[in-house]
């Protein structure tokens, strides 16, 4: 295929490596300001895309042939060649799918005059069936946390609101004590690409929270503007952003915000002490709230705005579930199944 820039070209350097670069981070803005992507996702794609840059002949023939990305899937997705293993399709599916909007972005803004994107396919995307608990299972999990001590209420309330409403544990933990109304039962949540929705919170979920904001947040050192390093105001007295109802939510023993690594390590710790297989996550719990919504009922359509799914196909996956729960519970129960 012959060159698809002219040489030269007042969109960016000559040398190939350079107009690379660049190329990357026009599209990593192009992503944070005009699709307002989360930080996490951003970082997601640059690992994705310098990892293409850094590959053999990506600097080089990047804007030339489409055999330069096709080649740098075939290695991801082969063990071999210095790789003991190939990625998991579905991590192999993400990087192609980082690497197919790049080149998309750089043809619609002129810095290649051919549509490569359109030379490759994306891997076949295999099925996972998310891991669902019982009911008695989430029981089980929620019950190993929620003890008298300060952490195990808040331990106990984080879980509760998991499985309540929903949410992401990145959602969960960024939440603002102003985000969630106690008395009105509800969580206005900011989730991917900027979406703000409003959740309903269960009255177990309720109790938990309202006993976790009550008996142990305010015994928390907080941090707020104009404190000392100590965490005092001008009249010794500790706070959380704006008095009791600002600053983060859910707080570590330090008055710091719960961090999402702490959070994921303790539900994994209370489903390991709940007997439950491995695997199970904080996810699961968000899993779980989906499917037994459905299988109570719920419309598609109304879980997919409480699990803030940009596409109804993603939130499908769950009536897939329900499927498979269906036909066990009838293989186990029928006498002739």
């Amino acid at each position: 295929m012959a060159g698809v820039v002219a040489e030269g070209s007042a969109q960016g350097p000559a040398n190939g490596p350079d107009r690379l670069a660049t190329a990357i981070e026009d599209f990593l803005m192009h992503l944070r300001v005009e699709r307002g992507l989360a930080e996490a996702t951003l970082s997601a794609y640059r690992a994705d895309l310098l990892d293409f840059a850094a590959s053999r002949g990506a600097a080089a023939a990047w804007d030339t042939s489409v055999e330069t990305p096709v080649h740098y899937l075939s290695v991801l997705g082969s063990p071999g060649r210095g790789r003991r293993t190939s990625l998991r399709p579905t991590t192999l599916r993400r990087r192609a799918a980082s690497i197919r909007g790049f080149y998309r972005f750089c043809y619609a803004e002129g810095l290649i005059e051919t549509d490569l994107a359109e030379r490759f396919d994306l891997p076949r995307q295999t099925r996972l069936l998310p891991e669902v608990l019982t009911v008695d299972e989430v029981e089980r999990l929620l019950e190993q946390r929620g003890d008298n001590s300060p952490a195990g209420i808040r331990d106990r309330a984080l879980l509760e609101l998991l499985y309540a409403s929903g949410l992401r544990i990145s959602e969960a933990v960024g939440l603002d004590r102003d985000n969630i109304d106690l008395d009105e039962g509800l969580v206005r949540v900011v989730g991917k690409g900027d979406r703000e929705r409003q959740v309903p919170v269960g009255e177990v979920a309720i109790v938990w929270l309202r006993r976790y904001v009550t008996e142990v947040r305010p015994g928390w050192p907080g941090k707020s503007p104009g404190e000392t390093q100590r965490g005092e105001t001008s009249r010794g007295e500790t706070r959380h952003g704006d008095g009791r109802h600002g600053g983060p939510l859910f707080l570590s023993v330090r008055g710091d915000r719960l961090d999402r690594r702490r959070a994921w390590e303790m539900a994994v710790a209370a489903a390991r002490s709940a007997g439950l297989k491995d695997g199970i996550s904080p996810h699961t719990l968000r899993h779980s709230f989906a499917t037994h919504l459905l299988e109570g009922g719920a419309d598609l359509r109304v879980v997919q705005e409480l699990l803030g799914h940009a596409s109804i196909n993603t939130t499908q996956l769950y009536t897939h579930l329900t499927g498979e729960r269906i036909k066990d519970v009838y293989a186990r129960a029928h006498p002739r199944a």
